[in-house]
């Protein structure tokens, strides 16, 4: 009698475990949190004050904000996402290949929105970044690319389309939000920044084999 043996990657369940945990702690002290690892515009004055505390950027907020999360909806559509697409690419493509990939989604990601918030903050209007979906979506367009034929059952709206369909849409959607300001609340660049940067990298991959 033999055993079959179901691989599980590693690197999907320690995101998850690592987005949980600093959920937990933002709940728990979210000042010192959100001060902390939330992203932060660049060049904020001395005087500028958010909820009782003098937010600064600094550089590993670029990394740290996408553990974050707004609410217990933000965090279960992002993980969500992430286990389901992102368990799928690191078995076909290996853990090497899938952390870099995502990381570069994410701080791609968090630098198109320090340019958004920054800008944003010249006026008047600061606002910290928080979430995975830079990372998410860099993972959206991964999964249409290597699984483009790949029928997907989308939460919302609930409907069955193909993955190249619902990377094109999603990322439309994206643009047309983030152009016209709907939508309010959210990095709607952020997350097309991250499937640009995740494009990027995959590009350069199809010239320069990443060596496993």
């Amino acid at each position: 009698m033999t055993r079959r043996f179901i691989y599980s990657p590693p690197v999907v369940p320690i995101l998850l475990v690592l987005n949980i945990a600093a959920f937990m702690l933002l709940l728990s002290v979210p000042g010192p949190m959100l001060e902390n690892f939330a992203l932060w515009p660049m060049g904020l004055p001395e005087q500028v004050h958010f909820e009782g505390f003098a937010p600064r950027f600094q550089l590993w907020q670029l990394v740290s904000y996408s553990f974050l999360h707004g609410g217990l909806f933000h965090i279960f559509i992002n993980m969500y996402v992430l286990w389901m697409f992102g368990t799928r690419i690191e078995l076909h493509w290996g853990s090497k290949a899938f952390v870099i990939y995502y990381f570069v989604c994410v701080i791609g990601a968090g630098l198109v929105q320090l340019v958004v918030t920054s800008m944003a903050a010249s006026t008047g209007e600061i606002y910290p970044t928080v979430g995975a979906s830079g990372g998410v979506f860099g993972l959206l367009l991964a999964f249409a690319l290597t699984f483009p034929e790949e029928r997907l059952m989308l939460l919302f709206p609930p409907v069955i389309l193909k993955a190249k369909w619902a990377a094109l849409i999603f990322a439309g959607i994206e643009l047309l939000a983030g152009v016209t300001g709907t939508l309010e609340g959210i990095a709607h660049f952020a997350h097309l920044g991250g499937m640009l940067f995740g494009f990027l990298l995959l590009w350069y991959w199809s010239k320069h084999p990443l060596k496993r």
